[in-house]
């Protein structure tokens, strides 16, 4: 197939878990990356080597075990920078997540009376929680885009939306339940001609496009490192280094302070201004290991074949009669994350059916409440695919799939 990566069953042997046969003898068909990736074998052997050779606290002990554990703790955070282009590494954050990075942009970004944010319809709950509380706590008046019928952001209203009053863009890259890929440019180009912030979500770009912050031209970026092949635990917050040394801490503690009387306290410049206490030390260097091992394969590459895969489930999908594809149908237009529904099947259900043959997919809300509820549903059902996904494995989901009508006497 056209556009798969060259080296599939090379790669596939990178991630031991792919080998596993699940109760009933059946083989594991995962089908769930976008809600946490599988980790290859350099990733996992990184962080077993740190944790058996190099293991003490970071920027604090003075022996030969607390420099190395720094130098590997700051070594990824190198890895980061060249991972996203950042024209720095004191812009790139390690935080536990990309909700922890969210919520400490919605914390240290000054609001008020008057001020308005501006979000979408499609985001994640991080994306949308983190910044109603921003605005109740300060009086700023929280909108959003809503979306057109096959999943797109409306646009018709843009110039009043996002107006002189604007302070913060937020907005997600690419859906994690409808699939959708956002015009980046446009949103971060209407942000800067009012003078706001634009926040870009990139939790589920990362991992399948290349990501420039710099040919962005956004202001902060954050993604998650369970995500892109690399650990739990472990977060990102890019961030211009001029506009991250103007915002005010986020957490108070050790290593992130100049000094400290009981009077008052200084604090560091960014990025150690909000990376207070110890960090997630092996998360970090196993973050680092996971960016290296894409950047090997190729960013490119893994987005093509991102695109080949999702339009060969596509087309797989609507041969099952009765499933409705949530969002885009044209893969050039769209990640790999496909929400669907079932006439007359529970996507629980539907769950559970394709898990006892082995297929492991995702069924809820997918933490995407407000999408799913202008689309007049509760909930989906989602298959999502990664870089070591085969057209085999979606022929098993779709089989799965006439199964369960099957199964459930439908139709």
């Amino acid at each position: 197939m056209e556009g798969l990566l060259p080296d599939l069953d090379v790669i596939r042997k990178d991630f031991p878990i792919l080998e596993r046969t699940l109760a009933g003898g059946v083989p594991l068909v995962y089908l769930d990356s976008a809600n946490t990736s599988q980790k290859p074998q350099v990733v996992i052997d990184t962080m077993v080597d740190h944790l058996e050779r190099h293991n003490a606290n970071i920027a604090r002990a003075m022996h030969q075990l607390g420099a190395e554990a720094t130098e590997a703790y700051e070594g990824a955070r190198d890895q980061v920078a060249g991972f996203l282009n950042a024209s720095s590494r004191n812009e790139v954050v390690f935080t536990k997540n990309a909700t922890e990075a969210l919520n400490l942009l919605a914390r240290t970004i000054e609001l008020g009376p008057g001020d308005n944010v501006v979000i979408t319809e499609m985001e994640h709950h991080s994306n949308i929680v983190s910044w109603q509380l921003a605005c109740e706590r300060s009086g700023a008046e929280l909108r959003w885009f809503g979306l057109t019928d096959d999943g797109r952001l409306d646009m018709g209203n843009a110039d009043q939306l996002v107006d002189e009053h604007t302070k913060v863009v937020a907005f997600t890259w690419v859906s994690n339940m409808l699939g959708t890929i956002n015009p980046v440019t446009d949103l971060v180009a209407r942000a800067k001609a009012v003078g706001a912030y634009s926040v870009i979500d990139a939790s589920q770009a990362a991992p399948q496009l290349p990501v420039d912050v710099q040919a962005t031209g956004c202001d902060f970026l954050v993604f998650t490192g369970h995500k892109v092949t690399g650990p739990t635990g472990i977060g990102v917050l890019w961030g211009r280094e001029q506009l991250l040394n103007e915002l005010p801490p986020f957490h108070g503690g050790g290593e992130m302070i100049e000094t400290v009387t009981m009077a008052r306290s200084t604090y560091a410049k960014a990025p150690h201004r909000f990376e207070a206490g110890t960090p997630p030390i092996v998360e970090a260097v196993g973050l680092g290991a996971a960016v290296d091992y894409l950047r090997h394969i190729g960013l490119d590459a893994i987005h093509r074949h991102e695109q080949a895969i999702t339009a060969y489930a596509l087309e797989g999908l609507q041969s099952v009669p009765g499933l409705t594809v949530l969002g885009p149908l044209d893969a050039a237009d769209r990640g790999g994350a496909i929400s669907f529904e079932l006439d007359g099947v529970h996507p629980h259900d539907i769950a559970q059916v394709l898990d006892s043959r082995g297929v492991a997919v995702r069924a809820g809300h997918h933490c995407a409440k407000p999408a799913h509820a202008r689309f007049g549903v509760q909930s989906s059902t989602r298959m999502s695919s990664y870089l070591y996904t085969t057209p085999a494995e979606i022929d098993a989901l779709v089989e799965s799939l006439h199964h369960a009508r099957s199964y459930f006497k439908v139709g």
